[in-house]
């Protein structure tokens, strides 16, 4: 029986998913949480899809170890390849993160919008699901963001190489007239400020965090797990299986909050 002050577990290909974390905190301040990076794998949009339920087993193993009450997978490409298996094989609540397409379809003007998202993603069944009916009545420009993980995984955020990067893939979407940009990946909400810069205040930016939040928030109440003690004080764990510098400096805006990373293979 899981108590109300058990941790909410996550995990991610990396360090990205701390974007969806960064959002579920906020909104649900007296919560534990336990966040595993798995940067040692990162990027998971360049695996086959076997390879990938593989590492979402053991990371689901991880937080279950952990006695976790409810787990987010914090990243879009292990979502739309394994939620689906996990849901199946495990007794526990899991939140996935999708790219917010069908938000950004209602309020395109011009009928086209982009998304920017890992191969693994764009590629999978789940994705197809779920956009097929969309591309009935609005155009979909796809685009994978290759080396944007890695980059942000090996700490080069506000590269020049990023910038390059990203005014790559951007451009050409901007000249398909696209007035919506889908971050399809937890990874990229970090590149928000680089995003605007370069597509200008026309296009709307959309990501997954808050929606996700609200789910967090939803699914915990309806399995009466929700911690609403106001007095409670939280402590948050990470475990990243790589060099920790990245990780603590996409961190170092949060505070106030007791935060423990720790670098630990597994």
């Amino acid at each position: 029986m899981k108590s109300i002050s058990n941790a909410i577990g996550f995990f991610d290909s990396g360090v990205g998913g701390t974007s969806i974390w960064k959002e579920v905190i906020a909104l649900l301040p007296n919560e534990n949480t336990i966040y595993l990076s798995d940067s040692k794998n990162a990027p998971y949009g360049e695996k086959s899809t076997e390879e990938i339920v593989a590492l979402c087993k053991k990371n689901t193993a991880f937080l279950l170890q952990k006695d976790c009450k409810l787990i987010v997978v914090a990243c879009n490409t292990a979502t739309t390849n394994a939620i689906e298996y996990l849901r199946t094989h495990y007794n526990i609540p899991f939140i996935g993160i999708e790219p917010a397409i069908k938000p950004a379809a209602l309020i395109t003007k011009t009928n086209t919008i982009g998304i920017l998202a890992t191969k693994g993603t764009l590629n999978s069944n789940l994705f197809e699901k779920t956009s097929s009916n969309i591309r009935k009545k609005i155009q979909i420009k796809e685009t994978i963001g290759k080396g944007l993980v890695e980059l942000i995984e090996g700490g080069k955020l506000h590269s020049k190489e990023m910038t390059t990067l990203l005014t790559s893939f951007l451009k050409p979407m901007i000249s398909k007239n696209i007035d919506s940009l889908v971050l399809g990946c937890t990874h990229y909400p970090y590149l928000i400020p680089q995003i605007r810069a370069i597509v200008g205040d026309r296009i709307q930016i959309i990501d997954s965090g808050e929606a996700v939040a609200k789910q967090t928030k939803a699914i915990l109440s309806k399995h009466h797990l929700l911690n609403t003690d106001k007095n409670y004080v939280p402590q948050h764990e990470i475990f990243i299986n790589k060099e920790k510098t990245s990780l603590e400096n996409l961190l170092k805006t949060i505070e106030g909050k007791k935060i423990c990373i720790t670098e630990k293979d597994f």
